[in-house]
């Protein structure tokens, strides 16, 4: 589509949960609810729209082994865009993805820095490696890098006991956030486990990724503060294979792990259920592959969230705990349009009909 065209969705815009209208233009790459006097060359399409997806946890520049190239990163990005993903919160990522901001074909990124993590705690090439002498510095180092995020390992295993297990003090992690805080960005931390969780919530983070390790007695902490969650179902569905191939070295933690994947999707229900605000990320980058948020709305489904608030967790409450806007008067036009309404059945999220991002028709 030319700078010049005038697009127009018609058939049903889902501008929230329960706003809904007939159709919306796409005038300078920017929506509009005014049709545009003058428009010669319009271009239409017809479906059911919603705001370009978010993938809250996702990690351009990152596969198995560690940084990659930029042409590798761009088709991740890309592999992204055309599933409907066209906001990415970067959970942690080596690369330097900043090219990507330069791109107007490629998905908006909210970048986290890169992981910290404890010293041979966490996968190898990924993560900066320190101690907890130097998280404050480390932590202010990465929020100034960032887009207002900033990415802890807390907790991940210990060969010395041979399960898992919290990765920093509490006063380490009570004077890193803090500093985070004042610097203006916002902490989120890796969590598999259960005993890292309370340290982290009463020093005041702000998100906690996995949250596999949520109980009956952290879960009314985290509603009480207000700590949102990003499960990344799609990923927790590997665990048993890394439990596996874990088996005869770490028997404990292989044990953990499966306990923790057994009871997933009543983990989540219950976070829902008290309250905990619940958004979708799949950890795509690492092991997983990208453009899988439709599948990880379909897993929140599953494990028992009502479909509209699963659509939400990747559209109008996502784009809104993030900070960026939806299907706004002015905004810029990111939508993606879908043959059927997505609220009566998610699993079409897997099949957009059309993806626009700046205003132009993509994928």
């Amino acid at each position: 589509m030319s700078d010049r065209a005038v697009l127009h969705v018609k058939g049903r815009v889902l501008v929230g949960p329960d706003d809904v209208r007939d159709e919306l233009w796409v005038v300078g790459g920017r929506i509009s609810y005014e049709r545009p006097a003058g428009a010669r060359d319009i271009r239409a399409v017809e479906g059911w729209a919603l705001p370009g997806l978010v993938d809250a946890h996702c990690h351009v520049g990152l596969d198995a082994h560690g940084p990659v190239t930029d042409d590798v990163s761009e088709k991740q990005a890309l592999t992204d865009r055309d599933a409907g993903t066209l906001l990415i919160r970067d959970a942690g990522s080596p690369s330097d993805t900043r090219w990507i901001d330069d791109r107007d074909d490629l998905p908006k990124i909210i970048r986290a820095g890169r992981h910290i993590a404890r010293t041979r705690r966490y996968i190898r090439n990924y993560a900066h490696e320190i101690e907890p002498e130097d998280l404050v510095a480390y932590v202010a180092q990465e929020a100034r890098r960032g887009d207002g995020w900033v990415k802890l390992v807390g907790d991940w295993l210990d060969r010395g006991t041979g399960d898992l297990g919290a990765c920093w003090p509490r006063d380490a992690v009570e004077a890193a956030i803090a500093e985070a805080h004042r610097l203006g960005a916002r902490v989120t931390a890796h969590c598999f486990a259960e005993d890292s969780l309370r340290d982290l919530v009463e020093a005041g983070i702000d998100c906690i990724e996995h949250a596999t390790g949520l109980t009956e007695d952290t879960i009314p902490l985290f509603a009480e503060r207000g700590v949102a969650i990003v499960p990344t179902l799609v990923n927790i569905a590997t665990f048993p294979r890394l439990a596996a191939g874990g088996e005869q070295k770490f028997p404990r933690w292989s044990a953990h792990m499966r306990r923790l994947h057994e009871r997933r999707y009543d983990t989540v229900r219950a976070a829902y259920d008290a309250g905990i605000p619940v958004y979708v990320g799949t950890d795509a980058g690492g092991s997983l592959a990208h453009g899988l948020a439709g599948a990880e709305v379909a897993e929140l489904v599953t494990a028992g969230i009502p479909p509209v608030e699963a659509l939400s967790a990747t559209t109008w409450g996502a784009r809104r705990w993030l900070g960026r806007p939806g299907l706004d008067e002015g905004a810029p036009a990111d939508l993606v349009v879908y043959e059927s309404d997505p609220r009566e059945d998610v699993r079409v999220l897997a099949a957009p009909r059309r993806v626009v991002l700046n205003g132009r028709t993509v994928g």
